[in-house]
């Protein structure tokens, strides 16, 4: 008797855990960056109120009481959930997802011992499923964030106060963030005082003044034309550095020209042809250009998604999955 108690109260801490999973699946179909993951995420939300009406079934068969709190709180959950994520980055709420997974997962594995114990077949084909269903959830949420790691379009998209927060306009502070890191570098690197210091400071910050007025004066021509303009302005004044953080930022917005993409005369592909190149493409970097340019002109959603599938499968190696 004390082994049916235990199933019925993991049961129904299960069936509160799999609500907060449906409704953060369908919070996620909004941050989908392709019509491919957004399939994927519908398809979750679907398994997991099927996994719901399961742990359900089997309350009931156990004469649980039926428990008609646990689908509001597991609303109420995800809502809060969603609310406390909008105040960080996108990685964080990703591993906010996975730690829900592995709990679902290991309550999974602790249910079987349970059944197992109380000789309950019923119970523990039940958790064989939830915790290989949990199982694939994981490998994929593990996928997504080695693919956020290593620089580039993740499946899921930040939202905007995520993109704000985790430093996606970057861009727009560039000069004063130059004059602060270059200024603070070579003051900490000289440490000699007299007139060295003060001529290097000087030229330094004078130089990222220049970079910023020439980067105010053609914003009204448009970011990207502004990106454009900055690092050129910037090489030809010598900064390297700042000419680098603004090429990266120009890739990262798909603002690169075509004759700087890793693959050649991209624009005149069509679609089979770029698949079949992005194919051969071993580079994350390389990748990311692709996918973030494609995104932001023609956006061709079978190259998009050609391309996220390799993005992935080099995650993938990364981490060790497959």
């Amino acid at each position: 008797m004390s082994h049916q108690a235990d199933i019925i109260a993991q049961l129904r801490s299960m069936l509160q855990l799999t609500q907060t999973e449906v409704q953060v699946a369908r919070i996620r179909v909004a941050q989908a960056r392709t019509e491919a993951v957004r399939r994927e995420l519908t398809q979750n939300a679907q398994n997991a109120e099927r996994r719901s009406a399961e742990i359900t079934r089997e309350l009931q068969r156990l004469g649980g009481v039926a428990d008609v709190v646990s689908p509001l709180v597991g609303r109420v959950g995800a809502v809060v959930k969603g609310t406390v994520e909008q105040a960080g980055p996108v990685d964080e709420a990703l591993l906010g997802d996975l730690t829900l997974e592995h709990q679902l997962r290991d309550r999974a594995v602790y249910l079987r011992a349970l059944a197992e114990t109380a000789k309950d077949s019923d119970v523990r084909q039940l958790a064989d499923r939830l915790e290989e269903a949990h199982s694939a959830t994981i490998e994929w949420l593990t996928t997504v964030l080695a693919e956020h790691a290593l620089g580039g379009p993740p499946a899921l998209k930040p939202t905007p106060v995520q993109m704000v927060v985790g430093g996606a306009t970057r861009a727009v502070r560039l000069p004063v963030s130059f004059a602060r890191e270059q200024v603070s570098r070579w003051a900490a690197r000289l440490q000699q005082g007299g007139d060295q210091v003060r001529a290097v400071v000087t030229d330094t910050a004078g130089r990222a003044v220049r970079l910023g007025e020439d980067t105010r004066e053609v914003l009204t021509t448009g970011r990207d034309a502004a990106l454009d303009r900055a690092e050129r302005v910037s090489r030809r004044e010598g900064a390297t550095d700042a000419a680098q953080v603004l090429h990266e930022a120009r890739a990262r917005l798909g603002a690169l020209h075509s004759n700087e993409l890793p693959i050649q005369n991209y624009d005149q592909l069509g679609v089979s042809d770029a698949v079949a190149k992005i194919k051969q493409l071993d580079d994350v970097e390389s990748l990311n250009k692709i996918i973030v340019y494609e995104e932001a002109n023609k956006n061709r959603s079978g190259i998009v998604s050609a391309a996220q599938t390799r993005h992935a499968a080099l995650a993938q190696e990364v981490v060790g999955i497959r």
